[in-house]
């Protein structure tokens, strides 16, 4: 990071993350980078105290599928190679009145247990999941004194999102989620050529035409969102209405629960914005 970008922003607080593995993982967040997660956590050079992942495992599984058991024994080792303390819970069977046989595996309460008691020792606490089981959990949080950021990608609880003192979507975050593209031809988040993400910050329905906001990169400020401004980490880019993928009803825009997926391309008339091509909606 550029220390003229973070001038001003340094932090010393003290931050714990918590993560729903299970949630996350059936909610789009399946391949999310954890390694980028501490780094947005602590974008300001906070401190992260604690670092929770609660994963779900299945014993009866890991006995009879061995590529089951080494896969997931290896994502484990993962995580704590990034320093994530795994908390698990194992899988629990039960039969339902016709004899079906399902499988439950619940970590809510641990997490909100440990977020609970382990608060008094942090400034800051992000909450990855979307559950809105957690409303509760954000405002005992928050009257406990921390500020409660919280991430998540699909299936998002609309109450959830404005509890929280602040939500942004794991799509916008660069390289949480890698995207393909990037990856095959080399191409780093927010280079001209590279696949973004982000979402209608304006748009000109009489003129037909528009800009997406973008995190360039992760960095502190993330309420400087007016990306004229030197030390926001986001960027803005032009983009014509007749790119709209076709289920976008354009009379919506600008609209922040709108996550668009775009290259970025160079524009032709010496712009500084570089111009939204190949948009697709997300979610």
């Amino acid at each position: 990071m550029d220390g003229k970008q973070l001038n001003g922003f340094k932090s010393n607080a003290k931050i714990g993350v918590y993560v729903d593995v299970a949630n996350v993982n059936r909610n789009g967040g399946y391949g999310m980078q954890y390694d980028v997660l501490r780094e947005f956590a602590c974008r300001d050079f906070a401190e992260a105290l604690r670092l929770n992942a609660y994963v779900s495992f299945d014993i009866e599984r890991a006995r009879e599928d061995v590529i089951y058991r080494k896969g997931i024994n290896n994502y484990f080792s993962v995580l704590r190679e990034y320093g994530f303390k795994v908390i698990q819970k194992n899988v629990k069977w039960y039969e339902d009145d016709k004899g079906n046989r399902y499988g439950k595996a619940n970590a809510d309460l641990d997490m909100a247990v440990d977020a609970l008691l382990q608060s008094q020792n942090l400034d800051r606490v992000l909450l990855v999941t979307g559950d809105g089981d957690f409303i509760q959990v954000v405002r005992a949080l928050q009257n406990y004194g921390c500020r409660v950021e919280v991430v998540a990608f699909e299936n998002i609880s609309s109450d959830l999102k404005r509890e929280a003192d602040m939500f942004l979507s794991g799509y916008l975050i660069p390289n949480l989620l890698p995207v393909k593209r990037n990856i095959e031809n080399n191409i780093e988040w927010g280079e001209i050529g590279s696949v973004v993400r982000g979402y209608c910050s304006h748009y000109y329905d009489d003129r037909g035409f528009g800009f997406m906001r973008y995190l360039d990169r992760i960095a502190p400020g993330l309420w400087i969102t007016d990306a004229r401004h030197d030390e926001s980490p986001y960027r803005a880019a032009f983009f014509h209405g007749s790119n709209l993928p076709e289920e976008v009803n354009t009379s919506q825009l600008p609209n922040r629960d709108f996550i668009f997926e775009f290259r970025l391309e160079e524009s032709k008339n010496n712009n500084k914005d570089p111009v939204a091509m190949n948009i697709r909606l997300l979610g």
